[in-house]
């Protein structure tokens, strides 16, 4: 089975040129020295199957790629570093929103994990996963694999990744911050998508950690489930209740979206507490689509593009 798999995906990147591209891209850095536009242009065609028009995009996922090469401002680069972020989210709605932070580091050497809890989530702040580890169980923890996996998270280069700009600067560093406590398929994510300041839905993450797998409800700021999905993560099976403390997550979206053309901000609610997540400007990096492909016009009418 494993061989078989094996030569289809080898047959695949002999005789598909788009699969071919996104092989080379992302895991043998082909086009590392590609332009930024080309790039896009590239990967668009190659994940979403149409070419971008960068001088008047439409799409939602067009217009995202044209916020990358053009909307440069410098706030952008500390919204995204996971640990910067934290004095930004401070000072406008509130350290009270923020998780708890354990500690900070250049190197994986330079942590005593003897000093942390039982329980931690540990990363790095510049990308967006690799590297991560959330432990549950101090005891359990294989130290040295950590480590490992940091150091080779503190070595992505995450801009090459789908050219986001914002994080070329971004100073490398590691990060442990308190474990929020969540049921068994893990946090539910409350993810707010913000165009030009207003909030206009929220995407729900489920069970990330459950072995039915992760699953993603679309829902308007009045809580109806909207007919929406992505591709390749199912809808959940049951409808997820309103949170109580959505109104709440609304108005602290609206702040923090003000004058930025689009952003998607990230909370958790843990026993009736809000906590920041994250805030991301390329959800996907703009290379995936939605069910139904609608959708993404729509939401690219919703997004006003600054002048050039």
């Amino acid at each position: 089975m494993i061989i078989t798999k094996k030569i289809k995906k080898a047959a695949k990147y002999l005789f598909d040129a788009d699969y071919r591209f996104l092989v080379d891209a992302r895991l043998l850095h082909k086009y590392d020295g590609m332009s930024d536009a080309d790039y896009l242009r590239r990967m668009v065609e190659c994940t979403l199957g149409y070419t971008p028009n960068f001088d008047s995009p439409v799409l939602f996922n067009e217009k995202l790629q044209w916020l990358k090469l053009y909307d440069r401002n410098p706030l952008y680069t500390v919204m995204v570093d996971k640990y910067r972020v934290r004095e930004y989210i401070a000072n406008m709605i509130g350290e009270q929103y923020l998780i708890p932070l354990l500690g900070v580091w250049d190197s994986p050497e330079h942590i005593d994990f003897s000093t942390l809890p039982n329980q931690f989530a540990i990363k790095c702040n510049h990308n967006s996963g690799l590297g991560m580890c959330i432990c549950t169980d101090k005891t359990q923890l294989d130290v040295e694999k950590v480590k490992s996996d940091l150091a080779r998270g503190l070595k992505q280069d995450y801009y090459l990744t789908g050219r986001e700009w914002p994080y070329k600067d971004v100073p490398r560093k590691i990060i442990a911050e308190k474990f929020l406590k969540s049921d068994a398929g893990g946090l539910t994510d409350y993810k707010l998508h913000c165009f030009n300041g207003v909030p206009r839905f929220v995407l729900v993450c489920r069970d990330r950690f459950a072995k039915s797998g992760l699953t993603e409800d679309f829902y308007t700021p009045e809580w109806k489930r909207m007919e929406l999905k992505r591709p390749k993560i199912p809808n959940a099976a049951t409808p997820t209740q309103r949170p109580e403390k959505l109104d709440e997550m609304l108005a602290l979206a609206e702040k923090l979206s003000k004058d930025i053309p689009f952003i998607r901000i990230d909370f958790y609610v843990v026993e009736d507490r809000i906590y920041f997540s994250e805030l991301t400007l390329f959800p996907a990096s703009g290379f995936e689509g939605y069910e139904p492909s609608e959708w993404d016009r729509t939401f690219g009418e919703w997004l006003k593009l600054p002048i050039k």
